[in-house]
Formats: structure tokens, C-alpha cells, sequence
């Protein structure tokens, strides 16, 4: 939110430097983000009159003029506005000036004509994006005096980045009321006095949703001049807020929003048809919306209707349909208290927002709606002209104001100072908080205005405000703090991050909201659980609670390979979830939803980066195989299965000591297509807290004989997987005495082709064999290797190659 000084010191003007109010806001928590001019530094421009304009000799877009500067002399200027007419006056750069961007003004020779200058537009200037034409100044601007005078350029604007507790604070006027709390200077609380009808015309208005609107005020005025030019000074205010002037309506009710905090909606009178209706709207209504967007409406969002159609989304934005223009003559001015509840989300469902509804969803002072509409019609009238009537005001129901207790001792104990009871009772004072002293409690009423005034936290986290966060003490915390030995059989998950980026992998971190489509594809939830879907998304895109990884990480791989990376490597840790009935509510979790943590990778492009000693290739399934295996050890096995996100033939089910984990495959090719990715990436998702086992090591006597080294070839149906045989060898080696030598066993080739069945395949293992107590005999390895290999022929009808 930006807030222009001289605005916010026409309520309160303490003796602060623009840095003092700046930092003091910061420091009761309204973060001041930035604090600059109105407008770039330059220097050398003035305000000129243009006393005569011809056409250039030798262009036809280009005009010659004749310019009073204010030095005494007519100066030639060439222009190429279209806008440029004598009497106007303008902004002039006369030469030596310097303009934003360090651009500097030299007499010029311009298609044969001489130029003195330059004529400005908005733009040079730097005070907004119109470019269209000279920046016009008013017919009374005196000729000759410089540009940032007069106009004030110099005013700072503050950026405000506010949280969503301090709705109060949303309009200039609630900064005014804070700044004043904090500095104690005098705080101008604006005045509205009554406009007196002058007709007696209502317009019907039914409220049929109490849990919709709690009140509604609204006036008719008639025969306004909807085309009457917005006052500079509203128009300067506007801009400076960053608000773009639209027509003299449009912009007296953005004002007022701005200034107070209070949204309103001005209806063109002559396009309603009947009455309003303030309801819920009806399943599969349409609205055109002032942005041109055309929205189908759902039964949870609120509308204002006449007889015929939906007119308004309640508290966001009005529609197209009874929008005013420059023709309209007549008008209905609406300020309306909608429940925070009824608005939240609304604008998101449709995929844009709005200030209005950002209020709103936050909380609007119920209780000013008559005198903000009485504001709102003395500008109307004062600018645009006309007759209004009296004001319409229905009550439904508004907000109770529950009074909130405060311990002082606790206050005194959570902010970590000695304060007098007038201390806290003061802070109160000052902000405006009615509070009264009741033994060891105050008692605060919080006011219309204030919404997030409900529990005791919040009025210490107040006194905190006003008191200063920059003079809170600094102690070290008083509770000891033990260091605990962490178990050696187990490694932490930042021990793990290491490990995967020493892989070559480089962390990201995403949101757990992911878009629904791409989540669903990619995605598997276990049996009995399902997706959980968001009711009010932070963004359109998401909308679902993530079930996998890989969404996040193949957007994460999109948008690298859109800044034209070629090898992307990128690895997450994080929680993803699932609706889940039988999951227990606990410390750490939450009654039927099941949150457990995963790792996941994404391999794309070249298994290594580019390099003469090694013939590039693209990175694939046992590239990632091998980096699971470095990080789960020898118990990480994996077995054919298929995935809907994984390649059907390319997939498989992880193991870890014989448990399912998590897969790996590369992306199935109809998702690449999808994608439109040039390759298919290589994914892997395992659960975390496996992983997070270690392994303790165990000592043993290293033999100092040297191994007796053998090659075992062995028939197989093709079926049968190698890790199978592997895991039998292993099985012979801890069953059969003989076989018990075995110290380590690594396949080395696989044979498919003459000499074996169609239906067969051979698998050749290299077996290391040692004693720590001898040199191994030929026959001592034969005996083993006979073992394994009558082993395997009872389990699974192997035989030896001939």
C-alpha cells in the first residue's frame, strides 16, 4: 500500500523526518518497504507557457513552438505531442536540465529547425507511464518556477507491506491513527456533515442474506455531470497512492477508499431495472464483470441483483452492465458492511483480486457506512453537480464487540518489562482502545474498527507496538538448553540433503498447494486415502493439496529448461498429504490427514557434465538407481512394477530390506508429450524416514590372506530377475557351511542367445573367498561354489553352464 506524506500529515503531522516516521512505523509493525519521492531526481525544468504553435517546415508530425519560459525571452522549442496547443502551459526542460536516466537537454537542430528545449510529458518525468501527450498543467501555474516545487515532487511516498491483521490500517487515515498512538501528536479526525436532501427519490433495496450483508446504506443523486473533469488535487492524491484516475466517479469512490478504508460501488440509477436484491446468487447465473471478464457464479458467493439480473459481485466488483460513463446523468451510491467470512476467496475463485475485496475479506468498520456515503456525496456534488436524496439505511446484523481481558502481570511477564498498569491503559488510550482498570485486569471493548481484537495476546501484542519493538531488552533465553546426543543409528535430514547434493543434485524448495491436473496425473495415493482439495486457494493453479513430489519438480524442470538449461539434477525434501480417515490426531498431526515425508529426484539431460574424456549420454534408469543405492545401502532393492506417471517398461517398485518405499522410472511417454518436455525425465520418490536409518558400523578382523577368486555361470529361467538371484546367492552364504568363505559376490555379465533355451538366460557372478585364519585351498573354493550352486538348483531350478 503506498501513502503519500503530505496526505497522511493533512491527519497527523508529527515532528518526524520522513526517516523517523518511516522507521517508528516499522517498528510498531507496519513494515515500511520503501520511502522515496514522488518522483526521480532531475533538475532545470520549469513551468512554460506555449504562446504559438506551427507546423514544422519539414515533418509532418512535428510542430514548432514558441515557449515562455519564464527567463524573459520566447524561446523555439520543436514538439512532437499531439496535444501541444497555444495557452497551454506545460513542463519545459530548458537546456543544461538533466532528466531521469541522467538524460541531459542540449540545444538540438531538428529537420532543419533550431530547438531550445524540450516539452515534457508525464513519462519524461517519471511520474507515471502516459506517454500519450505533454503532462498539462493548471491554467494558474506560474510561468518560469521549477517543476518540483510546484508540483511537489519531493513528497515521499511510503510502501507499506502490511499483515493481515491490521485491516484497520488499509487507508491513510489508519496509518494516521497509528502514527498518532506513536508519536502522541494531535490526530484531525475528518468531519461529514449531512448533505441535506433535495428530492425525495429511494431506490427499493430487499437485503435477503443476514449472513451476506449485516448493512446497507445507499442514496440516489440525480443530474450529475458524470463528465466533469477529476480535481488536480484528488487526481495528484490518486496517483501518488498508485491509483490511476479513471473518470470523476471512478475516482471519488476509489478516494474515499483509500483515504478511509471504506469501499463503495456507484451504480448508473437509469440502468437498474426495479429494485436490489442483496442475496447468495444462484447456481449457473453469469456476471459481467467491470474488468470484462464474463464469471459463472456459485451458490457461496454474494450478489447485488435487480429484477432482471445480477448486477454486482458483493464486495469485490461491480458489472459491466450498470457501470457509469460520461453519459450518465443519474447515479445510486452504495457503502455496504459485507461479513469477512462471505467475501474471503471470492476474487481468487475467479483468478483476480481486488482493493475492495481485500478490505472487505479482512474487515470494514460497520459502523461509519452513513457518514462515509455522506463524505462520498459532497464530492459528488462539489465535483460532478446534481440533487441528492435521503439515505437508505437497513440493519441486519452486525458484529458483537465481546470485551477482552488483560492480565497485567502476564503482560508484563510476555513483553519482558516493568510496565506501571497507566503504562498499558495508556497505550490503550492512545490507540484509541476504550479499556478500563479492574484489579489485575484491564478490560478492553474493542471498537467497530477492530477485528482482530479477540484474545489476550492480541492487546500485549499492542502494548508491544506502541511501546516499541526497537526497545524490547535483549536477555538470553533462562531455560537450559542441553545438547542431546544424537542417536548414531540414525543420521538427520540435513546429513541426508548433503549426501544427495554431493550426488550432483541441487535442492529446490515448492509449495505444498499444486495444481490438480498435473498432481493427479503424476500422482498416487495409497488405498483407502484420497486427495484433498483446497476451499480457498491462494491462486487458481492451486487448488490441491500435493500427493506427490514430481508435480513441483517437473514444473521446477519446465521452467529451467524454458531459460534454456540443458542438464537439470534437482532433488526435495517435504511432506506431501492424503485424506486419510484412519490417521489419529496427535502432537504432530491432524485427525484424518496423513502427511508423511518423502525424498524426491528428477534426472534430465546428460548423465555428466560435458567432457572430452568421457562419450556423452543421456542420464537413465540406472543412473538414478545408483544414487539411491549411495543413500540407502546395500538393503535398497528394486522390482518391476508399473506406475501411471512411469514408463511402463521403464518403472519400478523401490525396496528397502524387502518393504515397498517409494519408485523409479523415467516419465511415461504420454505425460512427456503432454509436457511437451524434449526428453523424458528420471524420477524417484522414496519415504524419508527410512532413509534416515544409518547404518552402525561393525568391526571385523581383516584377513591378511589373500582371496581365492572364483566365476560362477549360471542357467536361469529369463524371468527371474538378477536381484533375485543375487538375494538367493546371499541366502546360500548364511545357510550352507561350506558357502560361508563367500565375502562378497558382484554380477558381471548376463547371456542371452546360442547355446541357452529361448526361455533362458545365463548370469555370471564373481564370488571373493577368505579365511582369517588361512591361505584357502582349490578344494575349500570348490566346495563353496558347489554349495551355492546346489542351493540355487533347489530354489530356483538353476544349473550350472556347461
Amino acid at each position: 500500500m503506498r501513502v503519500p506524506e503530505s496526505w497522511l500529515r493533512s491527519f497527523v503531522s508529527p515532528d518526524w523526518t520522513s526517516d523517523e516516521i518511516a522507521d517508528r512505523l516499522t517498528m510498531a509493525g507496519l513494515e515500511v518497504e520503501e520511502a522515496s519521492p514522488a518522483a526521480p531526481p532531475f533538475s532545470g525544468v520549469v513551468v512554460a507557457e506555449v504562446r504559438k504553435v506551427e507546423r514544422h517546415p519539414n515533418a509532418d508530425k512535428l510542430s514548432v513552438c514558441e515557449v515562455d519560459a519564464g527567463d524573459g525571452t520566447l524561446r523555439t522549442i520543436v514538439c512532437g505531442a499531439p496535444n501541444v496547443a497555444a495557452g497551454m502551459r506545460v513542463p519545459c526542460a530548458v537546456p543544461g536540465a538533466v532528466l531521469p536516466g541522467n538524460f541531459v537537454i542540449k540545444p538540438v537542430r531538428m529537420r532543419g529547425v533550431e530547438s531550445a528545449g524540450m516539452l515534457c510529458s508525464a513519462r519524461e518525468l517519471g511520474l507515471s507511464e502516459d506517454h500519450s501527450g505533454l503532462l498539462a498543467l493548471a491554467p494558474d501555474a506560474p510561468i518560469g518556477a521549477g517543476i518540483r516545487d510546484w508540483l511537489k515532487l519531493d513528497d515521499t511516498v511510503f510502501t507499506l507491506k502490511l499483515t493481515p491483521n491490521l485491516a484497520h490500517c488499509m487507508s491513510v487515515f489508519g496509518v494516521a491513527r497509528e502514527l498518532a498512538a506513536l508519536s502522541g501528536a494531535e490526530l484531525q479526525t475528518p468531519e461529514h456533515p449531512p448533505v441535506a436532501p433535495a428530492i425525495v427519490d429511494k431506490l427499493p433495496v430487499k437485503i435477503s442474506a443476514a449472513d451476506l450483508c449485516g448493512r446497507f446504506s445507499g442514496r440516489v443523486i440525480r443530474g450529475v455531470n458524470a463528465g466533469a473533469p477529476t480535481p488536480d488535487w484528488m487526481r495528484l492524491r490518486l496517483e501518488r497512492a498508485g491509483q490511476r484516475s479513471i473518470s470523476a466517479l471512478v475516482d471519488i469512490s476509489n478516494y474515499v477508499m483509500l483515504e478511509l478504508g471504506r469501499p463503495s460501488h456507484v451504480f448508473d440509477l437509469d440502468k437498474i431495472h426495479g429494485g436490489l436484491d442483496v442475496r447468495w446468487a444462484r447456481k449457473g447465473e453469469t456476471l459481467e464483470l467491470l474488468n470484462g471478464q464474463t464469471v459463472q457464479l456459485d451458490a457461496d458467493v454474494g450478489v447485488i441483483a435487480d429484477e432482471k439480473a445480477v448486477e454486482s459481485l458483493a464486495g469485490i466488483m461491480g458489472g459491466e452492465a450498470t457501470a457509469v460513463s460520461d453519459d450518465t446523468r443519474n447515479i445510486y451510491v452504495e457503502a455496504a458492511f459485507w461479513w469477512p467470512a462471505a467475501v474471503a476467496g471470492r476474487s481468487r475463485r475467479y483468478n483476480f483480486a481486488t482493493d475492495a475485496g481485500a478490505r472487505f475479506e479482512r474487515g470494514v468498520d460497520p459502523a461509519t457506512t452513513v457518514e462515509h456515503i455522506e463524505y462520498l456525496t459532497r464530492l459528488i456534488l462539489d465535483v460532478c453537480g446534481g440533487q441528492a436524496g435521503p439515505i437508505d439505511d437497513q440493519v441486519t446484523r452486525l458484529p458483537e464487540r465481546a470485551p477482552v481481558s488483560l492480565r497485567t502481570a502476564r503482560a508484563r511477564k510476555i513483553i519482558g518489562v516493568d510496565m506501571a498498569d497507566s503504562t498499558l491503559t495508556d497505550a490503550f488510550a492512545r490507540l484509541g482502545l476504550p479499556a478500563r482498570l479492574q484489579g489485575d485486569r484491564i478490560v478492553v471493548t474493542p471498537p467497530s474498527w477492530r477485528f482482530d481484537l479477540q484474545i489476550e495476546e492480541d492487546l500485549i501484542e499492542e502494548v508491544a507496538r506502541i511501546w516499541g519493538y526497537d526497545r524490547l531488552p535483549q536477555r538470553p533465553p533462562r531455560a537450559p538448553a542441553a545438547l542431546m546426543a544424537w542417536p548414531e543409528a540414525r543420521r538427520t535430514v540435513s546429513r541426508l540433503k548433503r549426501t544427495v547434493a554431493a550426488r550432483d543434485y541441487q535442492e529446490v524448495i515448492n509449495y505444498s498447494f499444486v495444481e490438480s491436473g498435473l498432481d493427479a496425473q503424476l500422482g498416487l495415493a495409497p488405498e483407502g486415502s484420497s486427495a484433498i482439495r483446497l476451499l480457498n486457494p491462494i491462486a487458481a493453479q492451486m487448488d490441491r493439496m500435493r500427493t506427490t513430489l514430481w508435480g513441483s519438480l517437473v514444473e521446477n524442470l519446465r521452467a529451467n529448461l524454458n531459460r534454456k538449461a540443458g542438464r537439470v539434477r534437482l532433488f526435495e525434501v517435504g511432506r506431501v498429504f492424503f485424506a486419510d480417515p484412519a490417521v489419529p490426531a496427535g502432537p504432530a498431526q491432524v485427525h484424518g490427514i496423513a502427511q508423511p515425508r518423502r525424498l524426491g529426484l528428477l534426472a534430465f539431460g546428460p548423465a555428466v557434465d560435458e567432457h572430452w574424456s568421457a562419450a556423452p549420454r543421456a542420464a537413465d534408469f540406472f543412473d538414478m538407481k545408483g544414487d539411491l543405492e549411495a543413500l540407502a545401502g546395500e538393503g535398497l532393492t528394486v522390482e518391476a512394477a508399473e506406475h501411471p506417471a512411469l514408463h511402463p517398461g521403464r518403472s519400478a517398485r523401490v525396496l528397502l530390506e524387502g518393504r515397498p518405499v517409494g519408485w523409479i522410472g523415467e516419465m511415461h511417454p504420454a505425460h512427456q508429450q503432454a509436457l511437451e518436455l524434449p526428453q523424458a525425465p528420471v524420477l524417484a520418490e522414496i519415504e524419508l524416514d527410512p532413509l534416515l536409518a544409518a547404518k552402525v558400523p561393525v568391526y571385523r578382523e581383516v584377513s591378511k590372506f589373500p582371496p581365492a577368486i572364483r566365476d560362477l555361470a549360471v542357467v536361469v529361467p529369463i524371468d527371474i530377475p538378477a536381484a533375485r538371484v543375487l538375494g538367493e546367492i546371499a541366502s546360500a552364504i548364511a545357510s550352507v557351511p561350506a558357502a560361508a568363505l563367500v565375502k562378497n559376490v558382484r554380477i558381471f555379465d548376463e547371456y542371452r542367445g546360442k547355446g541357452l533355451e529361448n526361455k533362458e538366460k545365463s548370469l555370471a557372478f564373481r564370488l571373493w573367498m577368505q579365511d582369517t585364519a588361512r591361505t584357502l585351498s582349490d578344494a575349500d573354493a570348490a566346495d563353496a561354489v558347489q554349495g551355492i550352486v546346489g542351493w540355487l538348483a533347489d530354489r530356483i531350478g538353476a544349473r550350472l553352464r556347461g
